[in-house]
């Protein structure tokens, strides 16, 4: 069992060594900290800690070092989330300020956190799975070319161009965008995909069956998007940062460069974290490995968003500033909150 102080000693240890870089001694912790014991009583803490496998020693008399159970001990019961600076909640609110649609916000979201912790930055897209859409339009920019725009009550938009079999005038994109409006708008995404399938096939009884070429081409081209609405995405920033910090992770960063470039494996790892209540969530190196990523650590904080929750967090090497990268996830994922819940009011 491990005595009160040697818990405190703990504290010293993960804080000394993610200041400085270097194992943490016993004459060191005596020398920065007001334990008012000696260091030989400090040494007697450590070894127990030690045999609770919670520090190790990376070289023969040299420091401890934590281990990947030595920082989850001390997330889990040692950690003070700080909150930041005046400075730090000022520069969030100005870089995300005025967006000037989702993408945007979730691009500066990123750049925000990579910047205040100078980790990975990571952030889930909100789900559109369950938004609605609320707008369908249709913009002529050639006779046999069309921009499609698809708008949805949970902020997602989508515009792609899309090239027609056949030639059509301005009356008849009137009527297409009324076909197709009428078939998915206030639709849920899901229903939404479904019914603008069976939109592709020749319906019997078509009005114009002319146009019917066009409208399955642009059913096509809608059934597409509505499928990328209903995926998971993963927008991140700050990958350069790996290369700086490599020193820090005990073997290749290959892997974490790969689940950078798949997006996969970290959508799967940030979906499956479990929260705290307060929304904080900590996934520490070895607890990573089923994915694929025991170097790393990943900390993230729940945003809400207008289809429920997602989540915004950083990745880095297992000696981070665990109370620091928390405290910045959690600001910037209230910003984040509020942003998209007065988005939602003012529409």
């Amino acid at each position: 069992m491990v005595t009160q102080r040697g818990l405190e000693v703990l504290r010293a240890i993960v804080q000394d060594y993610v200041a400085t870089h270097e194992p943490v001694g016993s004459k060191s912790i005596v020398e920065r900290h007001a334990f008012g014991v000696s260091a030989a009583t400090i040494r007697n803490d450590m070894a127990q800690l030690e045999d609770e496998e919670l520090i190790t020693a990376p070289h023969t008399s040299s420091g401890r070092v934590p281990t990947d159970k030595g920082y989850r001990v001390f997330v889990n019961h040692l950690a003070q989330v700080r909150p930041l600076s005046a400075p730090q909640r000022t520069a969030i609110e100005s870089f995300l300020a005025a967006p000037s649609d989702l993408d945007d916000l979730m691009a500066r979201t990123v750049r925000v956190l990579t910047q205040l912790t100078g980790q990975v930055a990571l952030a889930q897209y909100p789900s559109f799975a369950r938004a609605s859409i609320t707008h369908v339009e249709l913009v002529a920019l050639a006779p046999n070319r069309v921009l499609v725009v698809l708008v949805t009550d949970a902020g997602g938009v989508s515009q792609r161009i899309s090239p027609l079999p056949i030639d059509i005038d301005d009356e008849d994109v009137a009527v297409l965008r009324a076909q197709l409006s009428a078939l998915i708008t206030g639709r849920a995404v899901g229903e939404a995909a479904e019914r603008i399938a069976s939109s592709i096939e020749p319906q019997t009884g078509s009005p114009l069956p002319r146009l019917h070429p066009a409208l399955a081409s642009l059913a096509g081209v809608i059934a597409e998007e509505l499928a990328e609405f209903r995926q998971e995405r993963l927008v991140m920033a700050g990958a350069a940062t790996l290369a700086r910090r490599e020193q820090d992770f005990r073997g290749s960063i290959h892997p974490l460069l790969e689940a950078i470039e798949e997006q996969v494996t970290l959508l799967r790892l940030m979906s499956e974290m479990v929260t705290d209540e307060h929304g904080l969530a900590t996934s520490i190196g070895t607890e990573n490995a089923p994915f694929g990523l025991g170097e790393a650590s990943i900390v993230a904080s729940n945003y809400a968003a207008p289809g429920g929750t997602a989540r915004v967090g950083v990745m880095g090497p297992t000696r981070m500033d665990y109370p620091s990268n928390l405290a910045a996830a959690r600001a910037v994922a209230r910003y984040l909150s509020r942003m998209l819940e007065e988005d939602e009011a003012a529409r």
